[in-house]
């Protein structure tokens, strides 16, 4: 649901740009290769920080295409995009689940922070006082 492919485009200078057709503002680089891969997750996280900033539901991704790279996010960051797109349909603000969930306004704002790491019982909390419950899966990589 979250599994964002990007594709890369050779840049003028040495390296690879990073694109993402599902986050059109996405703007990442590597070295190489294996370089770009692992700036991925980070370009990811930090362009879902600009949809928190915009009050905007985030997309779930699309079937990747050929030559593109699937990019597996952390468990967490997925619990945060499902706790922000439940808050989103429900209208809610950062300060709203604060009131519920009976927090200080700094701790509320790391539950949908992607730059900042949670704990995932926090969000677990918080997701269950929105009446929905995280279930989590494993299979082969």
């Amino acid at each position: 649901m979250y599994d964002y492919a990007i594709r890369f485009e050779q840049d003028t200078c040495p390296g690879l740009a990073v694109y993402c057709r599902d986050l059109p503002l996405l703007n990442s680089y590597g070295d190489d290769r294996e370089h770009a891969i692992s700036e991925a997750v980070d370009a990811i996280e930090t362009t879902l920080s600009i949809f928190v900033d915009q009050r905007l539901a985030i997309p779930a991704a699309s079937a990747p295409e050929a030559g593109e790279e699937v990019i597996h996010l952390p468990a967490v960051t997925v619990a945060k995009i499902v706790l922000w797109n439940e808050m989103m349909a429900r209208d809610m603000r950062k300060a709203d689940l604060c009131r519920l969930l009976g927090l200080a306004q700094t701790q509320g704002d790391r539950l949908v922070d992607f730059l900042h790491t949670s704990k995932m019982e926090a969000i677990e909390k918080a997701l269950a006082a929105l009446g929905k419950r995280l279930v989590v899966s494993v299979e082969a990589a």
